[in-house]
């Protein structure tokens, strides 16, 4: 740890390991908002953030929560996983649309980027919502991972049903 009068501290949010600042001048250099996408440990939220010097300004965001309460997903389900994050990707995609924005960058924080994770599912529902976000096809998961046929039957109607909902709340 810096000590002294020579030594210089790093900025508060470095030191406790929540913000890449090189990473996040990266992002702000592009222009675009960013598309934020954060998985808790009870659901996920998408965020499409622009920058303000006085404070990044959340333009349109969607949540676990927000997936069971207007965009008919059924309350038993998990609110993080591969369906949901593509869900609420989906849904964050038609609301940025629906805003007047066509365009994003990724923005996964400290999160480990690993090929078909919870965070690309996300990303893939944006996409497939008409939200230009560059990326590479390898990390995207499988479409039966995204149709949540790998945990359970019922979960692929769930999900047809949901996108039904987000399809009419966004016309």
């Amino acid at each position: 740890m810096a000590h002294g009068k020579s030594q210089r501290l790093r900025p508060k949010r470095r030191r406790l390991g929540k913000t890449d600042y090189h990473r996040r001048m990266r992002l702000l250099r592009s222009g675009a908002p960013r598309a934020v996408v954060r998985v808790s440990n009870t659901q996920v939220t998408c965020q499409l953030i622009s920058y303000n010097p006085e404070g990044d300004s959340v333009v349109e965001s969607v949540n676990g929560k927000s997936l069971v309460d207007s965009y008919s997903w059924p309350s038993d389900s998990s609110k993080k996983s591969v369906p949901a994050c593509y869900l609420a990707g989906y849904a964050l995609g038609k609301k940025a649309i629906t805003s007047g924005n066509s365009s994003a960058v990724l923005d996964i924080g400290l999160a480990a980027s690993s090929s078909g994770s919870r965070v690309f599912a996300a990303l893939k529902g944006m996409v497939d919502a008409g939200l230009e976000v560059p990326h590479g096809e390898s990390v995207l998961p499988t479409e039966e991972r995204v149709k949540g046929e790998h945990i359970d039957d019922s979960q692929a109607s769930a999900v047809e049903a949901s996108i039904q909902a987000i399809e009419e709340a966004h016309k």
